[in-house]
């Protein structure tokens, strides 16, 4: 499972090569699960995991076993002293500081970050050691950032396999499952507490139909998988598995994209 392999491969002190026999495993559904959010776990698309189990619809059940990776295959590694991880389409801060059991307040420092915004390609510290910054260092910078901007906003697209089909500016806010007098499940029957690293927001369905995927600016690509009381117009509320990064989170406005199906 990726996640393992970035585990090992963030505490590999010694320069040389890693070797890691992958092989094809299963998953069981729990209940809430879709095919999004388990392709999300295992780092591969929704149109393998439908080719690799013989789906012909999104519609799977609890205790049902899926097949996340195609075959076995061995897979080599190189690590060096210094620990880097680079930026995917969809993380978040918070979702590679789980990945390498630090806080976001550590990734933030150790790679001199004023925001939490980050964009596919960006490397980042994992392990502590001073962070390389990089500056512009003539006229032709400028426009090699702005080539990288265009490319992140490509691969955004290419990478979820969709279309931005609707792009606005929202208001955003964070929110919990944990909350008193909460279910912790939400408007469209994903149980937050079973599934705390699903990426869910809350919206107005005039604004942003139910089901659909979106890329939410900072926080990655999530399902509108909820409602609230609040969220009307462009407003949405995000998804925090943990209090306090829901507090922190505070109130901003973000760029939302809404994916083509």
């Amino acid at each position: 499972m990726k996640k393992t392999v970035f585990s090992v491969a963030a505490t590999v002190a010694l320069t040389g090569v890693l070797a890691t026999t992958v092989s094809a495993e299963e998953y069981k559904i729990n209940k809430g699960d879709t095919l999004w959010s388990i392709s999300q776990k295992y780092d591969v698309s929704v149109s393998d995991l439908k080719s690799w189990n013989d789906l012909h619809s999104n519609l799977i059940y609890p205790s049902q076993s899926l097949t996340v990776t195609n075959e076995t295959a061995t897979t080599t590694t190189k690590s060096s002293n210094n620990s880097t991880y680079t930026v995917k389409s969809g993380d978040t801060l918070y979702a590679i500081s789980q990945k390498f059991n630090i806080t976001v307040d550590q990734l933030m420092a150790w790679n001199n970050l004023s925001s939490t915004l980050i964009h596919p390609g960006d490397q980042f510290k994992v392990d502590g050691q001073a962070a390389k910054t990089s500056a512009p260092s003539s006229n032709s910078s400028s426009s090699n950032s702005s080539s990288n901007t265009s490319a992140t906003q490509t691969s955004t697209t290419q990478d979820t396999g969709n279309d931005v089909v609707k792009e606005f500016t929202a208001e955003a806010t964070a929110y919990t499952a944990n909350c008193t007098g909460c279910s912790g499940v939400t408007a469209t029957g994903i149980d937050l507490n079973a599934n705390p690293d699903q990426k869910v927001i809350a919206v107005d369905p005039n604004v942003i139909p139910l089901g659909s995927k979106v890329h939410v600016e900072g926080y990655g690509v999530a399902i509108a998988g909820d409602t609230g009381g609040a969220i009307n117009g462009n407003r949405i509320d995000v998804f925090m598995p943990n209090r306090e990064d829901a507090l922190n989170f505070g109130r901003k406005s973000v760029k939302v994209q809404v994916l083509a199906d």
